[in-house]
């Protein structure tokens, strides 16, 4: 739970976490080195000096540092663990839903874990899916359309594969497909990263929600004419938080189209852990301000109501959590640790 320096109590939902391991013992090939280390240049270039990790902490790190880093220093109260295979780069791929559901299960009640698929497998995505929401009762897949397999170098949310995928989302009630829409990682093509298929998807699936992780960036004025008339289409801040510390005039220009063009009930935080732990990016984004020359021009704030539902409550309506049912759950388990 997160506390303003006021005293004010906010829930928080962190909509784009990561248990991978990208260690040199699970790296395939050389493009498994490079992901990882290109993550890491991320890491680096946007985090405050004295939030650096070392390499090989980043590349692997366990269920207990990311609980402690999200739920004890950290402020998150819930948090959405993604899957991301890349196995034609890691062994073992990158943070799969198996991987994530053991820190699921180790703490109940703090992850809602996610799923993935690929339309490429054709049949075999079906059953998948299919697996999925009966194994682990998912309520959401993450997306890659820039992952490499054999000589694909990506796909489209527009693909017939694809389309069959989602129609059998919409039956199944997977409503919430994340989509990594934005900055481009090596070796994978920042092409494969375009928003454009957004529309025609978002446009066919009225029973979906397309959350598209990192905004579009660096392509945000396609994604803000697209969101503005796809009443189901989100704006996930990874990546796009994180400028506040370095560039908050770039943050604050960001913030500003996203308030303007989608509106403060389709923005949703995410740290991207481990890029970024989410205790500074909350702090900073609560006490963050936008320069009135930019309120001015473009006629939003970034008031006390908006920062609430973009810190948790528009991610909890997504996924249908009860936000005071849950924050007394997790003050009587809280409780009762202390009691032990």
């Amino acid at each position: 739970m997160f506390k303003t320096p006021t005293g004010e109590e906010v829930f928080v939902v962190d909509g784009h976490t990561h248990f991978w391991d990208g260690s040199p013992e699970n790296q395939r090939n050389i493009h498994g080195k490079q992901f990882i280390e290109c993550f890491y240049a991320y890491h680096t270039a946007l985090s405050p000096k004295d939030k650096l990790w070392p390499l090989d902490k980043f590349s692997k790190y366990s269920a207990e540092q990311m609980y402690h880093d999200l739920f004890v220093d950290g402020p998150d109260d819930m948090a959405v663990v993604q899957s991301t295979y890349l196995t034609e780069f890691y062994k073992n791929g990158f943070n799969t839903i198996d991987r994530n559901a053991e820190i699921a299960r180790k703490y109940k009640d703090r992850f809602i874990v996610n799923g993935a698929f690929d339309p490429r497998d054709g049949e075999r995505a079906l059953e998948y899916i299919h697996y999925m929401k009966e194994t682990f009762g998912i309520k959401g897949v993450k997306l890659y359309t820039a992952e490499w397999k054999g000589e694909s170098r990506g796909w489209k949310l527009t693909d017939p594969n694809a389309y069959r995928c989602f129609e059998l989302c919409q039956k199944l009630g997977i409503t919430n497909i994340h989509v990594h829409k934005g900055p481009t990682i090596i070796p994978l093509d920042k092409d494969a990263f375009d928003v454009h298929d957004v529309d025609h998807a978002a446009t066919d699936f009225q029973g979906l929600n397309f959350i598209i992780e990192h905004c579009g960036l660096p392509r945000l004025d396609d994604f803000c004419w697209i969101a503005v008339q796809e009443t189901n289409v989100y704006g996930g801040l990874a990546v796009a938080l994180p400028f506040i510390h370095s560039r908050p005039r770039y943050f604050a220009e960001v913030i500003s189209e996203l308030l303007f063009w989608v509106g403060e009930d389709k923005i949703l935080f995410g740290s991207d852990y481990a890029i970024w732990t989410p205790r500074w990016l909350v702090e900073k984004f609560w006490n963050f301000e936008l320069p009135e020359d930019v309120k001015q021009e473009h006629g939003v704030d970034l008031t006390p109501q908006a920062k609430r539902k973009i810190l948790g409550l528009n991610a909890a309506r997504l996924y249908g959590v009860d936000v005071e049912a849950q924050k007394a759950k997790l003050k009587a388990e809280a409780l009762a640790v202390a009691a032990e």
